[in-house]
């Protein structure tokens, strides 16, 4: 078991850690059957000889596919860095697998159960122990993403005069 660290805004590694935590391993680990998955093994680069000690807040066993015992495949032992670039991309990917998560949960709770916002948004930090996030801007950013998709303006009708 090869493991890298990334740095990444803290309540992503708390969301990535309260949701892909193996107990067995004592690490994150990402199904392998997931995107998430397939996104950091095709991040995975040699590390360059000056580079430092990996450092950050969310360390997570890399993939070790099939393939990478054959041409062309990538081992954990020498492809065992996540640049700068790679995190970046990664983070972003992270953002936007929470982000749908809580939005498709709140939807759901509010159309078919009848839960408040409020109490999802609570449901949702205390199932993943999210602490460095508030849920005014877990609601706020609900809000935001609704109304992106309401129109702007008022729709003209080009109806002609009889």
């Amino acid at each position: 078991m090869i493991t890298t660290r990334i740095q990444i805004e803290s309540y992503l590694a708390e969301y990535v850690r309260g949701k892909y935590y193996d107990e067995t391993v004592g690490t994150v680990r990402f199904p392998s059957s997931s995107d998430i998955y397939v996104t950091v093994y095709d991040l995975m680069e040699k590390r360059p000889v000056n580079c430092p000690a990996d450092r950050g807040n969310l360390e997570f066993m890399l993939p070790d596919r099939r393939e990478a015992n054959f041409a062309g495949g990538k081992s954990p032992e020498q492809f065992n860095y996540i640049s700068v670039r790679g995190t970046a991309i990664l983070e972003k990917r992270l953002r936007a697998l929470m982000w749908a998560e809580l939005h498709e949960l709140m939807d759901e709770n509010k159309h078919l159960h009848g839960i408040e916002f409020k109490e999802t948004v609570f449901t949702f930090l205390k199932k993943y122990d999210i602490s460095s996030i508030q849920e005014d801007g877990l609601l706020k950013n609900y809000q935001r993403w609704r109304d992106s998709f309401r129109r702007k303006k008022k729709r003209a009708y080009n109806r002609k005069k009889v």
